[in-house]
C-alpha cells in the first residue's frame, strides 16, 4: 500500500515506474514526458535503484528510438546546473574518451590544449567495468581534489585555462547516479546509454566544441568498428543539434595505450608526455586529439598547424607549466609533474619475461584491465576503494621481435596475491607467435564529422 501520492514519480503521465519498465521491456517507446518524469524521479530518490536497473536493462536490450535518446539526454542535462562563462573566456573545448586500458590521454591533454590558447572545462568519470577512469588517475596524486563547486571550476578556467573535476552534486546529477548504476548492473555497452551519458555531461560544460576519442578493438566497450562509428555518429548528432560542434576519432584499443596500466602509473606516464618523454603511441594519439580540439575551437583551420602548436607547447615546457598550476590549484603538490616519487608506490614489483622467441602477436587489453581491477586498482562494486599503486608497465607491442627471457612487462603489486594475479594475466594477455601479426588496428584510423567518415 502506498503511503501517499507524492511517492509516485510519474503521476504527471498517469503511469507507475513498473508500467513504464514493462512497456520498454516489451519494445515500446516511452514519451519525452515519461523520460523526464523517470529521470527526475530517480535523481531525487523517488524511483529506487532496483527499478532504474530494470529500465536500464530493458533499454540495453530494446534500444532507444531517436526521440527517446533526445529526451533522455535533455532530461539528464536538465537534472542540474550548467557551467557558464563570461565573454572574456577563450573558446571552450573538451575531449572525451569512451574508455580503454592505459588511456591516460586526458591527464596530459587538458593542460596541453590550455597551453595552446583554449579553455578546457573537463568533467571526467571514474573507472567503468574493465577500463580506468580519469578521476581515479587524478586522485592518485596526493591531495588532488576532484570535487569542486561550479563557481570554483569557472574561476579556475578563467585563471589558468583548465579544470579537471568530477560531476558535482548539482551538475547532471542524474548521470552521476546512472553512471555508477550501469557499471554495477552490466548495462555499460549500450550505444544510446553511452551517448546520453557522455553528451549530457559535456553539454553541461558550456562548450563551443567537443572532440570524442571512440575506442574500438577487443579492449573497448564496443569492439566492432561499425558499432564505434555508430556511437560516434550518434554523439555528433546530439552535439550538433544543441549547438556544440562535435568531431570524433576512432582509435585502437586492441592493445593498451602507452606502457602504464594502473592509476598512479598512468598519471606518471601522462606527466612524462608533458615533459617531452613517454611512449610514441601515447604521444601520437594525444597530438591527434589535441589538433582536432584546436581546429574545432577555431584556433587554426589546419590540423598540421595545430599539431605543430601542440608540439611547441610540449617542447617549450608551456604544457608542463600549466599542469603544475592545475595540480596546485586543485590541492596537489605541483612537484608531482616532475617527480614520480610523489605518487603512490607499489611495495612489490616483479618483471615478466618472454617465455619464448618470436613476435608479439597480441597484448589483450581487456584481460589487462580486468587484472588491474582484480588487483585492487578498480572497482567490482560501487563502494570498493581503489589502490592507486598497483598495475602494469607493459613495454611489449604487437609486432615486436622478442627473445626468450627478455623483459616484456613489470608487475606492480601489493603482496604475493596481487603479483600472482599479474603473472596469470600477462600469461593470458601476451601471445607470442612465429610471424608478425597482420591484424593490428591502426592507431588512429577514422575521423567522423557531420559530413561523414574519413579514413586516415
Amino acid at each position: 500500500m502506498r503511503s501517499s501520492a507524492s511517492k509516485e514519480p510519474v503521476d504527471r503521465v498517469g503511469m507507475l515506474p513498473a508500467q513504464l519498465i514493462t512497456r520498454k521491456r516489451d519494445g515500446a517507446a516511452l514519451s519525452a514526458e515519461e523520460w523526464r518524469a523517470l529521470v527526475a524521479g530517480y535523481t531525487d530518490g523517488r524511483v529506487p535503484d532496483y527499478q532504474m536497473s530494470a529500465l536500464l536493462m530493458a533499454a540495453f536490450f530494446r534500444g532507444l528510438e531517436p526521440a527517446e535518446l533526445d529526451a533522455l539526454t535533455d532530461a539528464m542535462l536538465a537534472s542540474g546546473s550548467r557551467l557558464s562563462f563570461g565573454a572574456g573566456v577563450p573558446p571552450r573545448v573538451d575531449k572525451h574518451s569512451t574508455g580503454g586500458i592505459g588511456d591516460k590521454v586526458s591527464v596530459a591533454l587538458a593542460p596541453l590544449a590550455a597551453a595552446c590558447g583554449v579553455a578546457v572545462p573537463m568533467i571526467s568519470g571514474r573507472g567503468l567495468g574493465h577500463t580506468g577512469g580519469t578521476l581515479d588517475k587524478l586522485e592518485a596524486i596526493p591531495g588532488f581534489r576532484t570535487r569542486m563547486t561550479l563557481d570554483e571550476a569557472r574561476r579556475q578556467v578563467e585563471r589558468i585555462g583548465c579544470v579537471m573535476l568530477g560531476q558535482t552534486a548539482d551538475l547532471v546529477p542524474a548521470d552521476r547516479k546512472l553512471y555508477a548504476l550501469r557499471d554495477a548492473t552490466g548495462t555499460v555497452e549500450s550505444i544510446p546509454l553511452i551517448a546520453a551519458s557522455i553528451m549530457s555531461k559535456k553539454l553541461a560544460e558550456g562548450l563551443d566544441a567537443l572532440v570524442l576519442d571512440v575506442k574500438h578493438g577487443s579492449g573497448a566497450f564496443l569492439p566492432e568498428r561499425e558499432r564505434g562509428l555508430e556511437l560516434a555518429r550518434t554523439m555528433i548528432a546530439l552535439g550538433a543539434a544543441r549547438g556544440c560542434r562535435t568531431v570524433a576519432l576512432l582509435t585502437a584499443m586492441d592493445r593498451p595505450l602507452g606502457f602504464a596500466c594502473g592509476n598512479a602509473l598512468e598519471t606518471e606516464e601522462a606527466f612524462l608526455l608533458l615533459r617531452g618523454e613517454g611512449p610514441a603511441d601515447l604521444r601520437a594519439v594525444t597530438l591527434a586529439l589535441g589538433a582536432e580540439m584546436l581546429v574545432a575551437a577555431g584556433v587554426t583551420p589546419e590540423r598540421d598547424d595545430a599539431w605543430r602548436r601542440l608540439e611547441r607547447a610540449l617542447d617549450s615546457g608551456a604544457a608542463a607549466a600549466i599542469a603544475r598550476q592545475l595540480v596546485e590549484a586543485q590541492g596537489g603538490n605541483p612537484a608531482v609533474v616532475d617527480d614520480p616519487a610523489a605518487l603512490p608506490q607499489a611495495p612489490r614489483t616483479e618483471p615478466w619475461l618472454a617465455p619464448r622467441d618470436g613476435y608479439i602477436a597480441r597484448v589483450e587489453a581487456r584481460a589487462i584491465g580486468w587484472a588491474v581491477v582484480e588487483m585492487g586498482g578498480g572497482r567490482r562494486v560501487i563502494e570498493d576503494a581503489v589502490d592507486p599503486a598497483v598495475g602494469f608497465a607493459i613495454t611489449a607491442k604487437p609486432g615486436d621481435r622478442v627473445t626468450r627471457g627478455q623483459p616484456l612487462a613489470t608487475i606492480y603489486g601489493r603482496d604475493d596475491a596481487t603479483l600472482g594475479i599479474g603473472r596469470r594475466a600477462l600469461a593470458q594477455a601476451i601471445t607470442i607467435g612465429d610471424t608478425p601479426p597482420r591484424d593490428v588496428l591502426p592507431l588512429v584510423g577514422w575521423r567522423v564529422t557531420e559530413r561523414g567518415v574519413e579514413e586516415l
